[in-house]
């Protein structure tokens, strides 16, 4: 059985800055995914969007699991500053990756903590080194916590809360679920996020202008990679 490397992205311009680094490609379909089978620098590769919020994440991450063998899984793709030294097209790469929005604290429990997972999901140690290893010109690489969340932050408020609750350094929308979903089958796994924009009250304007240029940077890591 082939093994391959599964890469994970959310809107159809990250799919199309990995896709353009691909080749002999063909198309499968499964449960109306459409995932491609590819070759990138000869490894075996499956590029899929699994679409926006972590339910839809999540079962792209359990489909891939369950039909192929992986050696890895990459979730890439863009996300809004949360720490104040990240610009435009910087990299983050999440040594560990919460969800913001996960609230039991009627119970006892921190904010952000599953039951019987955990509050923080680590990436791979080996990837992670090895992304770190990577350097690109005028691209600034930060390792640390990412948070996901179903809802697109726009408030300043927010964007603070956030920060200060979980120490985020950025903030997404699907990078914990594929994380939590990998961590419950034993597959490693990495999420990159190059930022689009920041929580300002306006930035889904930021957001669409700048998506290119954080799609394009994640794929240049994958690249290099």
């Amino acid at each position: 059985m082939k093994t391959y490397i599964g890469i994970i992205v959310a809107e159809v311009q990250e799919m199309d800055a990995v896709k353009e680094l691909m080749y002999d490609i063909h198309e499968i379909n499964i449960y109306n995914l459409k995932i491609f089978d590819g070759k990138i620098a000869n490894k075996n590769c499956l590029l899929v969007r699994c679409g926006v919020g972590k339910v839809n994440s999540a079962r792209t991450t359990q489909i891939l699991t369950d039909k192929f063998d992986l050696e890895y899984v990459i979730n890439l793709g863009s996300a809004g500053a949360l720490n104040d030294d990240l610009n435009i097209g910087d990299i983050v790469l999440g040594k560990k990756l919460v969800q913001h929005d996960f609230d039991v604290t009627a119970f006892g429990r921190e904010k952000g903590y599953i039951p019987d997972t955990a509050k923080f999901f680590e990436s791979d140690n080996n990837l992670l080194k090895k992304f770190q290893s990577i350097k690109i010109d005028n691209q600034k690489v930060l390792v640390g916590v990412i948070s996901s969340g179903d809802i697109f932050c726009t408030d300043t408020k927010m964007k603070e809360k956030i920060r200060k609750n979980f120490n985020a350094d950025c903030v997404e929308m699907e990078g914990a679920a594929v994380a939590q979903v990998c961590s419950l089958n034993n597959v490693p796994f990495i999420v990159v996020r190059s930022i689009s924009d920041t929580p300002n009250g306006n930035n889904q304007i930021d957001f669409q202008e700048y998506l290119k240029i954080a799609s394009r940077n994640c794929a240049n890591f994958i690249k290099q990679l």
